[in-house]
């Protein structure tokens, strides 16, 4: 009466059913972890340009430069369903133009199995930190985040700001030299 085409498909259907519910039992089993850790991030040297800007019309627009220090130990977050780390430093900060500016300037990967402990010295941008006018000149509010993606086995993508961040003030005035 069954047919061995009939007997597969059950098995099939079954043995799907069941890898359904064990993958959802592992995202439940780290949904709710806190994922934040104390962060350490100090900024050791600020410099501001003037350049032109090739993107749009021929303007100038400020580009930063940020020298910083970073120091936090992420092993916490490297549990079962884990398998790596997306760790983003961004940049926060208000101009007449925009209420909210952010910028990346340093990025990660970090993989199971790779050293959990971040202790940065005199790490530079990665990326260039161009706001789009001149709203980065006296500007007192610039903050400084760490903040990371954190990509499981199975589940959702968690993003984390860590419990740490700092503000600084930019320049005055531009740097007039050629070098970094």
């Amino acid at each position: 009466m069954n047919t061995v085409l009939s007997r597969a498909n059950s098995l099939f259907a079954f043995s799907l059913s069941v890898m359904a519910a064990l993958t959802f039992g592992c995202f439940v089993t780290t949904a709710f972890k806190d994922r934040r850790v104390p962060v350490d991030i100090h900024v050791s040297r600020v410099m501001l340009k003037n350049v032109d800007d090739f993107t749009g019309p021929r303007e100038r627009s400020d580009l930063g430069f940020v020298t910083f220090d970073l120091s936090a130990d992420i092993l916490a977050f490297f549990d079962w369903n884990v398998k790596q780390l997306f760790i983003y430093l961004s940049a926060e900060y208000t101009t007449r133009s925009n209420a909210l500016n952010q910028v990346v300037l340093w990025d990660k990967i970090v993989l199971r199995g790779e050293s959990t402990k971040l202790n940065l010295r005199d790490m530079k941008s990665k990326y260039f930190f161009f706001d789009d006018g001149n709203g980065l000149r006296a500007n007192k509010n610039i903050t400084l985040t760490l903040s990371w993606n954190v990509v499981p086995n199975a589940g959702i993508l968690p993003l984390v700001a860590g419990s740490g961040h700092v503000s600084l003030p930019f320049p005055d005035m531009y740097e007039s030299t050629k070098s970094y």
